[in-house]
């Protein structure tokens, strides 16, 4: 008998296209895999992008080969594949949804963990606080830190607030400054 659960060596999910279904993607059913997203793809054109197999994975069920797969984080979410697509999918927030999954099942690329535990640990997430940068400001005749939360502690504290109430912490599994880097 065959296991249809187990297809190549991949465990299949039926499950997974319902749960993005119940997310509110509601259309992506109607996917007739035309090819229209992937064409469309300003990043695609540049890179091994294909939005089109991505998303006819998730809806076979492949789970685990999505969700790890380097290519979900090429996606700038600029939205010009759900602009065209015939069917009126939001393949958008399909990928979003996948991403998040993919985050919450340890999945995420180091760079963008890298860019998450910034933003905890100094409320932005691009890396100006440092002496490089400082330095670089005052030859221009700028203050060594900018207008941003980096020069207001207190608002470090409230995005840090925020950040833990949300759980994005335990999303990307913060602890103290040091990352578990599960990809």
């Amino acid at each position: 008998m065959i296991d249809r659960r187990i297809i190549n060596g991949s465990k299949i999910d039926s499950e997974l296209a319902d749960d993005m279904t119940k997310a509110g993607i509601d259309r992506i059913r109607s996917c007739i895999q035309c090819g229209t997203c992937t064409g469309a793809c300003p990043s695609g054109r540049r890179t091994a992008m294909r939005t089109r197999q991505l998303i006819r994975k998730a809806l076979l069920g492949f789970r685990e080969e999505v969700l790890s797969d380097p290519d979900l984080w090429v996606c700038t979410t600029c939205g010009t594949c759900t602009e065209r697509c015939p069917r009126k999918i939001d393949v958008t927030e399909a990928i979003l949804y996948l991403r998040n999954l993919a985050c919450q099942e340890g999945y995420m690329r180091p760079e963008h963990r890298a860019v998450s535990v910034k933003l905890i640990e100094t409320g932005h997430a691009v890396p100006i606080d440092d002496e490089k940068w400082s330095k670089m400001r005052e030859d221009l005749g700028l203050s060594p830190l900018p207008p941003t939360v980096h020069s207001y502690p207190k608002a470090v504290k409230e995005i840090q607030h925020i950040i833990k109430k949300t759980g994005f912490d335990k999303l990307i599994n913060y602890k103290e400054g040091k990352e578990d880097d599960k990809t």
